[in-house]
């Protein structure tokens, strides 16, 4: 846990930081805007997070004109992009590892099959027709944007 994510501030404290009165604070946790941590007496407690997410309400809300369930829906789906962000990066640090691993660079055939030929190796035209007879039930599609012809 981050310092900005640590649930230290009470509601007055961060009403006052945020500069909202204390009831709203309640009102947004009640809506699900703004959801501080719980302390063992069922007490708020506010993160410096939590005051950024409420200034972002309070922006939203009176410089935009967003109402509350506008807020909680854009909320929401920035959330899910963030989450998605976070996943797409995991995945594309998965697929950098196995072709590093796998070292395999892909070639077309002069019949638009696309077959794998090892780094570092120059193919001949009559090499790539044999391999594509023995890849051809390998399943692996490879999706490539060829680069513009330079005459």
């Amino acid at each position: 846990m981050t310092h900005d994510d640590a649930p230290v501030l009470t509601v007055s404290q961060a009403a006052q930081l945020a500069g909202m009165h204390p009831q709203t604070l309640r009102q947004y946790d009640r809506l699900g805007l703004v959801t501080p941590r719980r302390t063992v007496g069922r007490g708020r407690r506010y993160s410096r997070r939590d005051v950024a997410r409420l200034l972002e309400v309070q922006r939203l809300a009176q410089g935009e004109g967003i109402n509350l369930a506008g807020i909680k829906r854009i909320l929401d789906l920035e959330q899910h992009v963030t989450t998605l962000e976070h996943r797409l990066a995991e995945l594309i640090a998965v697929l950098t590892e196995r072709e590093q691993a796998d070292g395999r660079v892909f070639a077309a055939a002069t019949t638009g099959d696309v077959v794998a030929v090892p780094r570092g190796q120059r193919v001949r035209r009559t090499e790539v027709l044999v391999d594509v007879e023995r890849q051809h039930s390998s399943g692996a599609l490879v999706l490539w944007r060829p680069s513009p012809r330079r005459d």
